[in-house]
């Protein structure tokens, strides 16, 4: 799994990622009300309904999706010249979405789906759609978007509902597009003829979905790789991500071994929409420049987010940053990527707040650097530490250097309180690093001279200062080893 850091970098570069969504819209429609007697009428229940809320569904909840994770999202479809469309049209450019893919057929009936929801619990779904495929002027107009169009984008993700918008030639112009430009074509599948998708980068079917296509029952491990396999070379894919609800996902690719990644513990409350979170979300981070794998866990974090909500819905950059940080919730928090805590400390400025930094290896952790970052949090009202790289403490201390790992010094620094965020760099001097953070404190032990610390000027410059702090007699890593080395050197091990 990604770092909280990392992931907090993925998100600060998402108005960069381009993606084009290209599949069947719908609008899902809720009705919300009370189910507490029965009508006279027949014997059903009957709802009175208190609130009524509309969201964009199928291919319009992925691009929904993207628009919370920060992208810059354009959709290509066909829709009805009716009211329904009308909406999705204004709900679209109201949340950004360049829409000028989008094509009105006065034939066609904007699909929607109703769901009359009472006690947590869906009591009846309406739908009113149109399931013919387009007709032959509009599927021209929808290849010609995808064809001149398609290079513009990072990433072309297809959604099918079987709604009759992928037609065979428009799926065959935007995998034919995406191997031309070099993009990538993930795709999520409906129905039993997977031939339609050949040339797709990715497919991402769930298990039942995987067992039609392929005609193979999924029992165990075994048969999943065979029906896998049958899908990806059939279909001359890249690669295949099989959900597989409460047991995870499974990620195969033709040749390398699969890759099973166990489902995030939530409570599922409802599914709906779970798919288009997963293509949105793996989607983006693919687009990124993130590995396959890297972004099916992701994706993974953030289906185990949607299915704890009721009804389509989007995930955030929040939640999925705070479910990765799980693991080690308090230090994760404050561990961040320079371009991330640039951001922060901007913000920090504008609220008045006198940023203290200082830096260094380090390596083993002990009482001396502790006083020293005790005492350097008292110049201000938060204290940045720049860490040293492992390869960075190797050029400047020797190959044996440094004994603890980078992240392992990363979280025992952040769970000091005196340390509010760490930064690692790799340059030999934090030169680049206060001149991206901006301190007005640069602090600074007592073995150097005001004249020799770098980055003294740029911190002065902008009217800070520099602080020099003592070290506490008999506290360094160096003593640490030597009396290690004078205890144990004649010990056996």
């Amino acid at each position: 799994m990604m770092e909280r850091k990392d992931v907090e970098s993925l998100f600060a570069g998402a108005r960069g990622v381009r993606v084009l969504v290209v599949g069947d819209l719908m609008l899902d429609e809720y009705l919300w009300g009370k189910a507490d007697r029965i009508s006279p009428e027949a014997p059903v229940q009957v709802v009175d309904v208190v609130r009524e809320e509309v969201r964009l569904g199928g291919a319009g909840n992925v691009a929904n999706n993207l628009v919370a994770l920060g992208c810059s999202v354009t959709v290509c479809s066909v829709i009805g010249g009716d009211d329904n469309g009308t909406v999705l049209r204004h709900v679209f450019s109201g949340k950004g979405v360049d829409v000028s893919g989008l094509f009105e057929d006065p034939m066609r009936r904007t699909s929607k789906k109703s769901r009359v929801v009472a006690a947590h619990q869906q009591i009846v779904r309406i739908d009113r759609e149109t399931r013919e495929p387009l007709r032959p002027e509009f599927e021209r107009k929808v290849i010609d978007f995808v064809t001149a169009r398609g290079g513009d984008f990072d990433i072309i993700l297809v959604s099918d509902y079987l709604k009759g918008v992928l037609t065979g030639s428009v799926l065959a112009a935007i995998t034919g597009t995406g191997k031309q430009r070099g993009i990538p074509v993930v795709i999520d599948p409906k129905g039993s003829d997977y031939g339609k998708y050949r040339g797709a980068t990715l497919l991402t079917p769930n298990r039942k979905e995987a067992e039609l296509a392929s005609g193979i029952t999924i029992r165990d491990d075994e048969s999943l790789a065979s029906a896998a396999t049958l899908l990806l070379r059939s279909g001359d894919l890249e690669a295949l991500l099989i959900t597989r609800s409460e047991e995870g996902m499974t990620l195969f690719r033709d040749s390398d071994p699969p890759v099973q990644i166990p489902t995030v513990a939530r409570e599922v409350y409802d599914v709906t929409g779970a798919g288009d979170t997963v293509l949105a979300v793996l989607g983006f981070v693919l687009a990124s420049g993130r590995d396959l794998e890297e972004s099916a866990r992701l994706a993974n974090v953030a289906a185990g987010i949607a299915v704890g909500k009721l009804g389509t819905s989007t995930v955030s950059p929040r939640e999925i940053i705070s479910a990765v940080g799980q693991d080690h919730r308090d230090s994760d928090s404050k561990i961040k990527n320079r371009d991330v805590l640039a951001e922060i400390m901007a913000e920090e400025r504008r609220a008045g707040k006198r940023i203290v930094f200082t830096n260094g290896c380090f390596d083993l952790l002990h009482a001396g650097h502790v006083k020293y970052l005790q005492q350097a949090r008292t110049f201000g009202d938060l204290l940045v530490l720049g860490l040293n790289s492992d390869a960075s403490v190797r050029r400047l201390k020797g190959d044996r250097r440094p004994l603890i790992g980078e992240q392992d010094r990363a979280h025992l620094l952040a769970a000091l309180d005196c340390v509010d965020y760490v930064v690692l760099f790799d340059e030999d001097t934090p030169l680049r690093l206060i001149q991206s953070l901006r301190p007005m404190v640069l602090v600074k032990g007592g073995d150097y001279t005001p004249g020799n610390v770098v980055g003294r000027d740029v911190v002065e410059a902008a009217g800070g200062r520099v602080e020099l702090v003592e070290f506490v007699d008999g506290r360094s890593t160096t003593t640490l080893i030597e009396t290690i080395l004078e205890k144990y050197s004649d010990k056996e091990p």
